[in-house]
C-alpha cells in the first residue's frame, strides 16, 4: 500500500474538529462521512508537515533573535504573496489545537504581513530546553544572529537549563573555547556592544578590548578602530602596550621566599597539565595561575579538567 502524503494536508487530517468548525457545525452530532470522530493520537502529530493557521501559532519565548530588519521582512512578505511560503516553519504542538514556534520567526512574521491565513509547518516533538536549543541552532546555522544574541542564547541555556559551557558547546556544535569567548562579550560595556551589533567592529576587536578594565581607554581605542579602521592585530598591539607597564611593575616587585610545599604542588600541576603553573599563597587561601599559549592549548587544558 502506498504511503500517504502529509505535505500540504490541512489540520482536519489530524484534528477532525477543524473540519467541523470550518464548515459551520450544526446541531447534528453525527460524525461526518470519512472523518474520524476522535482526534489522532499525539504521536501522529509529530514529524509531519501540515498547513497550520497563523493565528494558532504563538511566538517562541526562547527566541534568541531580538532584531529584525523591517525592509528585508517586507521583501520576504512580498515574495510570500507571490510564491507562497516554500520552506515550512518548525513548530511544536502544545495542546488545544495550538502550536508554539520553534524556528522560522521571520517567515511567520512575513506571512502575517502578507495576509496569509495558514502556512506549512513541520510538527516536531520538543520540550522547553529542546525548543530553545533548536531555535538557537537554527539561527546560528543561518548566521542570522549578531554575536551578542548568540552569547545571550548561550547564557540562557546555562542560566535557565543549568547547562555547563561544555554541554552548550556540544549542543550547538562549537568547541568550548568559542562558547567561553562568546560569553565574555556580555561583560563589555554598552558602547562596545552597540558597535559590535552595528558591525562597526568585529568579534576579534571586541575580544581584544575585553582585557582593558579602564572604560575611558576602551572608548579611546574604539574610536581609533572605527575612525582609522584598525585591524585586530593593531588593537592587540595597542592593548599589549597598555598592559606592558603593569606587567613590568609586577615583575619588579620583590619575589617572596620559596615554600617547598607550594613548590611541590606547582610541580605536580605542571606535570599534569604540561604547562606553567604557579601556586601563590595569601593571608587567606591563595590563587593558582595556569598559562596557556593559544585557544587550542586552552581547549587541551580544559579537556584534562573534564576528564578528572
Amino acid at each position: 500500500m502506498a504511503s500517504k502524503k502529509v505535505l500540504g494536508r490541512g489540520l482536519g487530517a489530524f484534528f477532525p474538529e477543524y473540519d467541523n468548525e470550518s464548515k459551520g457545525e450544526t446541531g447534528d452530532n453525527s460524525p461526518k462521512k470519512g472523518v474520524e470522530k476522535t482526534i489522532a493520537d499525539p504521536v501522529e502529530r509529530v514529524n509531519i508537515v501540515l498547513n497550520v493557521p497563523v493565528d494558532h501559532i504563538r511566538a517562541n519565548p526562547h527566541q534568541p533573535r531580538t532584531e529584525f530588519d523591517e525592509e528585508r521582512l517586507d521583501e520576504l512578505a512580498d515574495s510570500i504573496k507571490t510564491h507562497g511560503l516554500i520552506q515550512p516553519i518548525t513548530v511544536r504542538y502544545i495542546g488545544e489545537k495550538r502550536f508554539e514556534l520553534i524556528a522560522g520567526e521571520r517567515r511567520l512574521r512575513a506571512s502575517k504581513l502578507a495576509g496569509i491565513a495558514e502556512i506549512p509547518a513541520y510538527i516536531r516533538e520538543a520540550d522547553d530546553e529542546q525548543s530553545m536549543a533548536f531555535a538557537l541552532i537554527e539561527n546560528i546555522q543561518r548566521q542570522d544572529l549578531n554575536p551578542l544574541e548568540v552569547a545571550m542564547g548561550y547564557k540562557r541555556l546555562i542560566d535557565e537549563f543549568e547547562y555547563t559551557q561544555a554541554e552548550v558547546a556540544n549542543r550547538v556544535g562549537k568547541n568550548r573555547t568559542t562558547v567561553t569567548n562568546m560569553l565574555r562579550l556580555l561583560n563589555l560595556p554598552d558602547f562596545i556592544q552597540t558597535a559590535l551589533i552595528n558591525d562597526q567592529i568585529s568579534i576579534g576587536h571586541a575580544r581584544a578590548l575585553i582585557t582593558i578594565e579602564d572604560q575611558a581607554l576602551q572608548a579611546k581605542l574604539l574610536k581609533n578602530i572605527i575612525n582609522e579602521e584598525w585591524t585586530v592585530r593593531q588593537v592587540e598591539d595597542a592593548v599589549r602596550a597598555v598592559n606592558a607597564p603593569e606587567k613590568k611593575k609586577k615583575a619588579s616587585s620583590k619575589k617572596p621566599p620559596s615554600n617547598p610545599f607550594y613548590d611541590e604542588i606547582s610541580n605536580r600541576l605542571r606535570n599534569t597539565l604540561s604547562t606553567k603553573v604557579n601556586v601563590k599563597p595569601k593571608a587567606k587561601g591563595g590563587e593558582i595561575s595556569i598559562e596557556y599559549y593559544s585557544e587550542e592549548d586552552l581547549e587541551r587544558i580544559l579537556n584534562i579538567f573534564d576528564s578528572i
